[in-house]
């Protein structure tokens, strides 16, 4: 059995390499030494093994807050950090444990993990986890991860393993003058992992800049730093994200609107499924106040599940649907598509209005697809991210010509541009 669940390890670690070049070699090794089915110890280890993210905690309403993730954007991520071995290392979300036991093995025994996160259920969890795949090493603390964690700052690498919008105050005071800080970063509704550094470092309080980005999706953060993006129940399993600077709405309303009829809006853009995620994404991120975005998960194997109300959208996996869109009012319209892409892998897309200015919001979200086929379907290629703590001197941020998006957060204002 050793032997099988070790040609797992080997074959989930290998897929990964292979389809996301992980450039690490460090990294890569801690794919192949770390057992993920420790760490998952309720499923299957052959379920373990899949390059999956598995939810592991869900609330009260069935909405997932927390879960095992996918093993290529853990990995992306990691890479990202830059880890080498005798780092100080800061986790936000300890999970079941599986990221920080990959980053113990990386920075060894003259390193330090320390991670945090705001669930004490999660950490028992993950210190027995941890303790049972021979990582007692790492430090689990129970506390609001906008805190980080003092005691044994300052730290080389922040990585945070939950989507946030904003940089904490403390993360960037706990950070080291060489430090590198990871998140998932909210774009308006729209994750990218995000690997800052210093802009200059030896200006401990001054900006900081992206070094790579990557896209990513992760449970949003809880607590003191939760973000001002919303999630909105419509029904079992259907939900709608609100990015922050959108109104109240009524969830009830929003779901009556998607079971009524749609017109349809031709678009003639063709794209694949993730350049409609991050590229489009991003795009309406940037240019629409009224941009939203909705996500229907799909219990599989269960009798008397209604039909789904998102048939027909570019964004699809086993078990889920979701797609784009706009909402204004009494009136909604989503991203849509043929129900398989063509020979070439893309989808051709379309927008379906519902409600009393249904054509109108239609042809709205139509333009805007339209407009991003014509730009040549821009992605997260050659963007780039400035974040400026609200400590430093905002008056001497430069004014970039271009500006994809300015973002306001708590701590920190960020420019988000093209090159």
């Amino acid at each position: 059995m050793d032997d099988e669940l070790a040609r797992m390890r080997e074959r989930l670690a290998n897929r990964v390499v292979a389809s996301h070049r992980i450039g690490s070699e460090r990294v890569v090794a801690a794919l192949h030494a770390v057992p993920r089915h420790l760490f998952l110890p309720e499923l299957r280890p052959e379920a373990a093994y899949r390059d999956d993210a598995i939810v592991t905690k869900r609330d009260e309403a069935g909405q997932p807050i927390s879960s095992s993730s996918q093993p290529a954007i853990m990995a992306i991520m990691l890479d990202q950090l830059d880890l080498a071995p005798g780092h100080r290392v800061l986790e936000i979300g300890a999970g079941t444990g599986y990221n920080a036991a990959l980053i113990s093995h990386i920075v060894g025994p003259s390193g330090r993990v320390t991670s945090v996160d705001i669930d004490p259920e999660l950490v028992t969890t993950a210190r027995e986890h941890l303790a049972r795949a021979g990582f007692g090493e790492v430090t689990v603390v129970c506390a609001d991860g906008a805190a980080g964690d003092p005691e044994h700052a300052p730290y080389d690498r922040i990585i945070a393993t939950v989507g946030v919008s904003d940089l904490a105050p403390a993360w960037l005071a706990q950070a080291g003058p060489q430090a590198r800080i990871v998140v998932p970063l909210d774009v308006r509704g729209i994750q990218v992992s995000v690997a800052f550094e210093r802009a200059a470092p030896d200006a401990l309080g001054g900006p900081w800049t992206s070094r790579s980005l990557a896209p990513c999706g992760f449970m949003r953060m809880r607590g003191s730093l939760a973000g001002p993006e919303r999630v909105v129940l419509l029904a079992p399993g259907l939900s709608l994200l609100l990015p922050d600077g959108t109104p109240e709405v009524n969830g009830e309303a929003v779901a009556e609107l998607l079971a009524g009829p749609a017109v349809p809006h031709p678009t003639g853009v063709r794209a694949g499924s993730a350049q409609v995620t991050w590229g489009l994404g991003l795009w309406l991120a940037a240019r629409e106040p009224r941009s939203c975005r909705l996500h229907e998960e799909r219990r599989t194997g269960r009798r008397g599940v209604p039909a789904s109300r998102l048939i027909g959208t570019p964004l699809r996996g086993p078990g889920w649907h979701s797609t784009l869109g706009l909402l204004d009012g009494d009136s909604l319209a989503i991203v849509t598509s043929a129900t398989a892409a063509d020979r070439s892998g893309l989808l051709t897309l379309a927008a379906a209005g519902f409600g009393l200015r249904a054509a109108d919001l239609a042809a709205d979200l139509a333009a805007h697809v339209q407009a991003w086929g014509e730009a040549g379907r821009p992605g997260i290629a050659g963007l780039h991210v400035d974040a400026y703590p609200r400590t430093a001197d905002l008056s001497a941020r430069p004014q970039r010509p271009g500006d994809v998006l300015i973002m306001e957060r708590p701590g920190t204002w960020f420019a988000v541009y093209r090159d």
